[in-house]
């Protein structure tokens, strides 16, 4: 299953507020389809599938992953040590994309993904051009020495000043350098949701 493309705030309606997938909010507050007018008159509730099947969407939308990409980061929490949902958001916290996203360089993980591809962020000195790329402790990501590199970050990060970096990032904005100082805790992640039933609507596969 390829990527989502479609429409965005389509998706913010059925599932909620998703950082990392816009910014942008829809003047409709209803969900969408023909039956999201009459959802609250006829409390019609979602089956338990229907519940873990939305927890797991709003993963896959936020964090901008293919099926197979969530199954696999899934595959890979379940096999190390600890509690299995917070390693998941972990690892999906760890990519170099979503770390540009937390630092402010891009307004969504889709453009932090852009950014990654077109060769503008570096990883302990070396450009990284994989958004899926997993960072680890004490890495350094900095900015590319360049200039069109440099002023494109540095207006992303003026248009995003009313975020805030997370504890496991410490950030030098006039070197637009970062440095990972340890994994991210539950409090951490901006996206609310219940990992524990995507764990669970992984459990039969």
């Amino acid at each position: 299953m390829s990527r989502y493309r479609g429409p965005k705030l389509k998706i913010s309606r059925r599932l909620g507020i998703l950082p990392g997938l816009t910014t942008k909010k829809s003047n409709k507050i209803n969900r969408p389809g023909k039956d999201g007018n009459t959802n609250a008159d006829t409390n019609k509730k979602l089956t338990e599938y229907g519940i873990r099947l939305e927890e797991k969407q709003k993963l896959k939308f936020n964090y901008g992953l293919t099926e197979g990409q969530l199954y696999r980061y899934v595959k890979e929490a379940r096999r190390r040590k600890g509690v299995t949902g917070l390693i998941l958001l972990q690892l999906l916290e760890m990519r170099l994309d979503t770390i540009c996203f937390s630092l402010g360089f891009a307004k969504s993980i889709g453009q932090a993904r852009q950014l990654v591809n077109h060769g503008h962020i570096t990883v302990n000195k070396k450009v990284v051009s994989i958004p899926s790329f997993q960072c680890r402790l004490n890495d350094i990501i900095c900015v590319k020495n360049n200039a069109n590199s440099k002023n494109l970050v540095q207006t992303n990060i003026k248009n995003n000043q009313g975020n805030s970096i997370p504890a496991h990032l410490k950030f030098d904005s006039s070197k637009l350098e970062a440095s990972v100082l340890d994994y991210c805790d539950r409090n951490d992640v901006g996206l609310q949701l219940d990992e524990l039933l995507v764990i669970e609507h992984y459990s039969r596969r």
